[in-house]
């Protein structure tokens, strides 16, 4: 891997992550772009002991723009984006329209690859380890950012998830301040250790492996499973089997096989509705990474990595979370009244049953 720091027109910075040793990037950004002006800043909920990101200047943002337009293309054929170069492998950058800034934290846009109409389950294994190295790479930066508590790399796929810009892409929050997701699991760490003595992350990948029934996938360094009291209709935990708490501390072989791991869960959740959106019920299920007449599934993948200065940091895990607010064809999970208003997810769809699914739709 070959990476290569440099600088957009308004100051932004942009690193651009090859495969190639011999890649050059030299290309300037030359659009008559403003200095970046954000008004982010994070207020603390006193009754529920959260906090929130203030971002008014994100009202501004790009949103839907036609492919011809895309921000995240390389500039070819007279037309400027986001990227000078005209091809990347791998290209990450400060956003322009930021959620955390300053002193609030950090935004960045990845972008996976400079195919528009791609997708992550698309990629290559090659290319999906070279993901894999710029979010650890980015991780191992941000990390040392002064006040940086948590750093988060995730992806955000469909219209139906709210995606603005079509293109691949994730992102990546660097949080002034511990989520409140992850201090739950803090919480209920110690907890667990309090009263038996071991790891509740171990404990729940050894309790998932002995009943079987809700393993999607395992390979020697990985498993997949549905969890137990999944809160989505298809959502799967994606665990190395040697427990680290981020992702700089993945060995050789776990980041060897990450890319069959991953990238074989993305395609089956891309034909977990195959014959539910048209045609017979499996239909093209081995037909390449994506079914043959299947709309993508929209869905959100998020990576749970130990905050920095967590007491006991090394009793976190690192994984995955990857789950779709699709609940059949057709049909989406809203965030009604029980989920949205008290914070208890109704799930229609048993874990079982949607592990049994994606069993299913494994591919040849």
């Amino acid at each position: 891997m070959k990476k290569t720091t440099t600088r957009l027109a308004d100051g932004r910075e942009l690193i651009y992550y090859d495969l190639r040793d011999d890649a050059v990037r030299d290309e300037r950004d030359h659009r008559p772009l403003d200095p970046v002006a954000t008004a982010s800043e994070i207020r603390h909920d006193r009754l529920l002991g959260d906090s929130v990101a203030i971002a008014s200047h994100r009202q501004a943002r790009t949103y839907h723009p036609p492919a011809d337009e895309c921000p995240l293309c390389p500039s070819r054929d007279g037309r400027l984006s986001e990227i000078p170069a005209p091809d990347y492998d791998v290209a990450v950058f400060e956003n322009r329209f930021p959620s955390l800034a300053g002193d609030s934290g950090r935004c960045e846009v990845v972008c996976f690859t400079p195919d528009h109409d791609a997708s992550f389950a698309d990629l290559t294994e090659e290319q999906a380890a070279l993901v894999l190295e710029a979010w650890t790479d980015r991780t191992a930066e941000l990390s040392q950012l002064p006040g940086v508590e948590q750093v988060f790399c995730f992806e955000n796929r469909g219209a139906e998830i709210g995606v603005t810009l079509g293109h691949p892409h994730g992102q990546i929050y660097a949080y002034p301040f511990i989520t409140p997701r992850t201090e739950r699991m803090l919480t209920s760490l110690a907890a667990h250790r309090e009263a038996t003595g071991g790891n509740l992350f171990d404990d729940t990948v050894a309790d998932e492996l002995a009943d079987g029934r809700r393993i999607v996938l395992e390979g020697e360094h990985w498993v997949a499973f549905v969890p137990y009291a999944a809160h989505w209709p298809y959502e799967v935990h994606l665990y190395p089997k040697r427990r680290v708490p981020d992702l700089l501390a993945l060995d050789e072989a776990a980041r060897t096989e990450f890319p069959q791991i991953y990238l074989e869960v993305l395609r089956r959740f891309d034909r977990i509705f195959v014959g539910r959106d048209g045609g017979k019920e499996g239909e093209g299920a081995s037909r390449g990474p994506r079914a043959a007449g299947a709309a993508r599934t929209p869905y959100i993948a998020a990576w749970h990595q130990a905050p920095l200065s967590a007491e006991r940091r090394e009793d976190f895990a690192l994984h995955l979370e990857l789950f779709t607010i699709r609940r059949t064809s057709g049909k989406l999970k809203f965030l009604a009244g029980s989920e949205s208003g008290m914070n208890v997810f109704i799930n229609d769809v048993p874990p079982e049953a949607a592990a049994e699914r994606l069993r299913e739709v494994a591919s040849e």
